[in-house]
């Protein structure tokens, strides 16, 4: 039995990136999509708030570039935030036209919703359910297009470069390419070398590196580990956003997300001791933009030495918030929290990362015919903060532009049929498993005790050199194990914390979500 596939388009990841992109391409050749989980296990299944994009009277792409320039605290590229706002009304109309159910009004008009950081009403939404629409939407186009197939339970362990053919590449080695991945089918245990003329990381998020995500399992960072271990260009990486608000419940995994359009609506924070506390902080109190907020939160928790604020909405219409946030209103009261009545308990979270593979404004990263797409990639449209909802509409353009591009390099590109199949080596003991969920915990501890939302150069210092130690330990783990999902995804986010820790230290400034006590904004709280 050949261990070998050939496909046109290799698409690793199944959220609104990867599937959007294999929709397009599927027009152009054979698309192939692997992903680790089931293919509806991705982040954009979780994505309750919307997607924004200027609709109607009185928004204008001009207030959007600006409320986005703003939350993203100066790092933003105006050119791509320009390219991003301008082309979004269209990449949604794409999306409507596939069928995504986005609510509206009784007079026909869509019902635009407003989150933190937004000056108009430009969120299109779903009830509080919109990414699990769209991503389920999206899914069954997929399985109905023939050009495309579809490999669940499927691990990308590494991409192929010229690496794989002998020649030593280096950083910065000049007309690095990609021809594919060594992919795992974790069912049946068997390492398949896939060739591919186009590949597209669309692995989506990495919040499992901290110990409470609004992330699903599934997101461990593996695009941006891959790429970085095949000398692609990563950056950004220190701007981790934390959710303010997501119920608190440490048992939980993933944390459940409270959505920002809860405050949109008039939901208010609280202290432990029921004050409204986010004026002292912010004149836009309860919706100012996220970074602000989890820092306020956990400003509070530090003073009153407690584990959550509440978010207070029993003095909202008891109809209006079963009716626009059932999804909320029902897992609340799964826990015993009746939203119409009692506080919610919440606590911030990591929830998406600003930062990841550098791509220009086709998608394509510094690596040929590599392409990374959604919260993987780092486009430049979030700068140092991601205004919310930017996210989905940020997958859905670029993948757009992604298609567009590599249609036509297609034209020119072969595979390569040199590469080496995969090597098995090592074996793997039962007493290894532990080793593994114990370095993992380590993990999620260093990162959250000492890289989470408030930093110092010594908690960082500290943060490195814990890691340091659980790198080596897992890497000669990895080289003496048969290959599994468990310690290729441990060895990820270490290669993940690890660069986030980097980027941070070489940040020497209070930017956007990177807050250190070490370099206090001019003007700023000292919060």
């Amino acid at each position: 039995m050949t261990m070998r596939k050939r496909t046109d388009f290799l698409v690793i990841g199944s959220g609104i990136a990867g599937l959007t992109f294999a929709l397009k391409a599927a027009r152009f050749g054979k698309v192939t999509i692997i992903t680790k989980a089931a293919i509806s296990d991705s982040n954009t299944k979780y994505a309750q708030g919307g997607i924004a994009a200027v609709f109607s009277e009185p928004d204008n792409f001009e207030k959007h570039i600006r409320d986005t320039l703003i939350a993203g605290d100066g790092i933003c590229n105006e050119e791509v935030v320009r390219l991003v706002v301008q082309e979004a009304p269209a990449r949604i109309q794409d999306l409507i036209d596939l069928g995504v159910p986005f609510d509206k009004k009784k007079d026909g008009t869509y019902d635009l919703a407003k989150e933190g950081g937004h000056t108009e009403y430009r969120i299109l939404h779903a009830k509080d359910k919109t990414g699990e629409a769209i991503e389920a939407t999206l899914i069954k186009k997929v399985k109905n297009d023939p050009n495309i197939e579809i490999f669940e339970h499927y691990f990308a362990i590494e991409i192929l470069t010229q690496h794989h053919l002998g020649i030593e590449v280096k950083k910065n080695y000049p007309g690095i390419k990609c021809y594919g991945a060594y992919v795992a089918d974790l069912v049946n245990k068997k390492v398949y070398t896939f060739l591919s003329r186009v590949t597209v990381i669309a692995t989506g998020g990495l919040g499992n590196v901290y110990l409470t995500t609004t992330n699903p399992e599934v997101a461990t960072g593996d695009g941006v580990a891959m790429v970085y271990r095949a000398k692609g260009t990563i950056e950004n990486m220190e701007f981790i956003q934390f959710h303010p608000t997501s119920l608190y419940d440490p048992e939980k995994k993933p944390s459940f997300l409270i959505t920002e359009a809860l405050r949109g609506y008039g939901a208010i924070l609280k202290n432990i001791a029921g004050e409204k506390f986010m004026n002292r902080y912010d004149s836009r109190g309860s919706l100012a933009p996220r970074d602000i907020v989890a820092r306020a939160i956990d400003n509070e928790l530090k003073i009153w030495g407690e584990d959550h604020v509440w978010l207070d909405c029993t003095h909202l219409s008891q109809d209006g918030l079963k009716d626009h946030f059932p999804n909320v209103y029902e897992h609340c009261l799964q826990r015993g929290i009746d939203i119409t009545k009692d506080m919610i308990p919440v606590v911030p979270c990591a929830h998406y990362s600003c930062g990841g593979i550098k791509v220009d404004t086709n998608g394509q990263s510094n690596i040929s015919r590599l392409y990374a797409l959604g919260e993987v990639s780092s486009t430049g449209l979030h700068g140092a903060n991601r205004l919310a909802s930017n996210s989905l509409v940020e997958a859905v353009v670029y993948s757009h532009r992604a298609v567009m591009h590599a249609s036509e390099q297609l034209k020119i590109l072969d595979f390569e049929e040199k590469l080496p199949d995969w090597d098995y080596k090592g074996t793997t003991h039962l007493e290894e498993m532990v080793l593994i969920t114990q370095s993992l915990k380590e993990v999620q501890m260093i990162m959250s005790n000492y890289v989470g939302i408030v930093r110092s150069d010594l908690r960082l210092e500290r943060a490195m050199v814990r890691l340091e130690i659980l790198y080596n330990e897992t890497e000669s783990l990895y080289k003496r194990s048969l290959i599994s999902k468990q310690i290729c995804e441990l060895r990820n986010l270490i290669n993940v914390g690890y660069l986030i820790i980097k980027h941070a230290m070489h940040r020497k400034e209070s930017i956007g979500l990177h807050y250190s006590i070490d370099y206090p904004k001019k003007g700023s709280s000292g919060l």
